[in-house]
């Protein structure tokens, strides 16, 4: 694995964790929350967002739009299975969900998933470390680079995991403060 792989790999894992990180409720309509809603439709699980129109009309609705009308019930179902935990309305046209505030206890929990996000992401990226050092160490036994050239890149990949941890622990401040704010 080059320095390059390990840097690329790193900041998709930054990125698959702030994906993650949106995926938790903040108190506030963000359409972003029904990323992983997974609908059955026509017997092919389809993301909820290919088959309808997202939006958030004021700070605390999400609205639903299908394209199908038909499949309103569908999507309805689709949603009070997932883990989103939000009731929904359905009118016949659109679905609508109402977020709730927060209880403090529920800020609480919030905070620690997304403490439990930040750290899989950070165990991500310490194992690409991991994988990148043990492939520069046997460039190493077999000649292919000096020690002195190992140790540089072994340096450079410390500086690169730093970086990306220091971005994940950015990312999680911003997330629990979003939580925190009433």
């Amino acid at each position: 694995m080059k320095l390059a792989e390990a840097q690329e790999t790193m900041q998709k894992t930054v990125e698959a964790t702030q994906r993650a990180f949106n995926t938790i409720r903040t108190g506030r309509a963000n359409a972003s929350l029904l990323d992983k809603v997974q609908v059955e439709y026509y017997g092919t699980p389809t993301s909820l967002k290919s088959l309808t129109n997202i939006s958030t009309p004021d700070s605390s609705t999400i609205l639903i739009q299908p394209y199908d009308k038909s499949s309103l019930n569908i999507i309805e179902k689709a949603i009070s299975l997932s883990d989103v935990g939000l009731t929904t309305n359905n009118d016949g046209t659109v679905i609508r969900l109402n977020i709730p505030p927060l209880t403090s206890d529920r800020r609480k929990e919030f905070v620690k998933l997304a403490a439990k996000y930040a750290e899989e992401g950070r165990v991500a990226i310490r194992n690409i470390r991991r994988e990148a050092i043990d492939a520069i160490r046997k460039q190493e036994k077999s000649a292919e680079i000096s020690e002195d050239e190992s140790r540089d890149q072994q340096d450079k990949l410390q500086k690169m995991t730093n970086k990306h941890t220091e971005k994940i622990d950015h990312l999680l401040a911003e997330k629990e403060k979003d939580i925190t704010t009433v």
